[in-house]
């Protein structure tokens, strides 16, 4: 499986940003596609995930963004995007997307594939 990220930036406070994430090799039906970040001298830390059950997608949320970002997640397309809004200084960090089978983790060593990261930075 390989997954490639995109959409990081600079933005100022108060803006929004969009990341997507694009699945490509094996992949499989039942997994979950989540968000991580990690900012400098920082553990990772669980954004955002979509488990699919059936025809119906669920997303879950950290405490740190809950009511600001929205997953969504295009099954056909084998993707995942992150809308990021209200960004604030404190939500600077590369962003990972990574996918596991069945449903989602918070925990990033559940994960076996990653992207690469794509880094956001929110200005004051």
């Amino acid at each position: 499986v390989q997954l490639q990220a995109s959409g990081g930036g600079l933005v100022q406070a108060g803006g929004s940003l969009r990341l997507s994430c694009t699945a490509s090799g094996r992949t499989f039906r039942r997994d979950s596609m989540a968000w991580f970040r990690q900012a400098p001298g920082k553990e990772r830390e669980f954004v955002a995930a979509v488990s699919r059950s059936g025809s119906a997608y669920y997303a879950y949320y950290g405490d740190s963004v809950k009511g600001r970002f929205t997953a969504s997640r295009d099954n056909a397309q084998n993707t995942v995007d992150l809308q990021m809004n209200i960004l604030k200084p404190e939500d600077t960090a590369v962003y990972y997307c990574s996918t596991k089978e069945n449903w989602y983790s918070s925990k990033d060593w559940e994960y076996p594939y990653w992207g690469q990261g794509t880094l956001v930075t929110v200005s004051s």
